[in-house]
């Protein structure tokens, strides 16, 4: 059994959420996008702009499409409006607390029969579905970075996710024309619990001295065939979210091979947290980028 979406609330109007958010237009549903930082949501609404002028250059779609795609995305800083949609998306920062705080503002603004997502990359969407008022409506969706090309969703129950809930959003994510890969509910699912660790090692190489930062990139470019080497897609990521993933490995599985390394750590620190903030293992007011190590 499935319900049909007809309406989006997205939280959060950052490089995720701003992608969601053209994404969910684009398939016809009217979006409703959210922050609490107006700044970010004009920044947002002319980065979807953009990228749907560039596919309008490129002749996927048609100046059409594109002012329709526009038309059916608001914006918003009340709960209300994003509470009274059939779906709301929860796409802020990897913080738990942030998280709960957003979930604890929405919940009286909810329909009683809107559906309640997550975006998180990592964490416990059981421990984050406890703290609603709908647990058996709620469970992750996470979407790769960046959202209108990348073409996978993970899917992740929460122990108390309904079947009618699962089916739902899985009909979503076929409609938006992604491919859903399922994961169990733990830690880091199965796209980070592989990834981020890669990248951690990476740090570790360039904190040991084993190579610098544009030999460890080039090295894994040519000699294993990524199309981005490991630092360079830290910084892609941002370096804070990589280490809040180390995080909740080596604090949710108990293991020390999960220890995020302490330059990565040293760097968010220092706000070098990649190219967002214009320097990370690069720094980005250079072009090309420059090595920072």
């Amino acid at each position: 059994m499935t319900t049909t979406i007809r309406s989006t609330g997205v939280i959060g109007a950052g490089q995720m959420g701003n992608g969601i958010a053209q994404v969910m237009a684009q398939a016809g549903m009217d979006v409703v996008l959210s922050d609490i930082s107006a700044d970010a949501l004009s920044a947002a609404m002319a980065l979807i702009r953009r990228n749907l002028d560039r596919q309008v250059e490129r002749e996927k779609i048609t100046a059409e499409d594109r002012d329709q795609a526009l038309a059916r995305i608001s914006t918003t800083h009340d709960m209300a409006r994003v509470g009274a949609t059939d779906l709301v998306i929860e796409a802020a920062t990897e913080n738990e607390a942030l998280k709960l705080r957003i979930f604890e503002g929405l919940m009286p603004h909810l329909q009683e029969q809107t559906f309640l997502t997550t975006n998180t990359s990592s964490i416990s969407v059981t421990r984050l579905a406890s703290a609603t008022d709908r647990p058996d409506r709620f469970m992750g969706i996470h979407f790769m970075n960046p959202v209108p090309v990348m073409k996978l969703v993970e899917l992740i129950r929460g122990l108390s996710t309904s079947n009618e809930t699962f089916d739902t959003i899985n009909e979503v994510v076929r409609r938006i024309g992604k491919t859903a890969a399922v994961a169990e509910d733990y830690p880091a699912f199965i796209v980070n619990r592989i990834l981020v660790p890669m990248i951690n090692e990476a740090v570790y190489t360039l904190f040991e001295g084993v190579g610098c930062v544009s030999s460890i990139d080039q090295a894994m470019k040519l000699g294993a065939n990524h199309p981005m080497g490991p630092l360079e897609l830290g910084d892609f990521i941002g370096l804070d979210t990589c280490l809040a993933v180390m995080n909740v490995l080596y604090h949710g599985l108990s293991d020390s091979k999960y220890r995020p390394c302490p330059l990565l750590v040293k760097y968010v620190e220092a706000g070098w947290t990649g190219r967002k903030a214009g320097r990370g293992f690069y720094d980005y007011s250079t072009v090309p980028p420059t090595p920072t190590r």
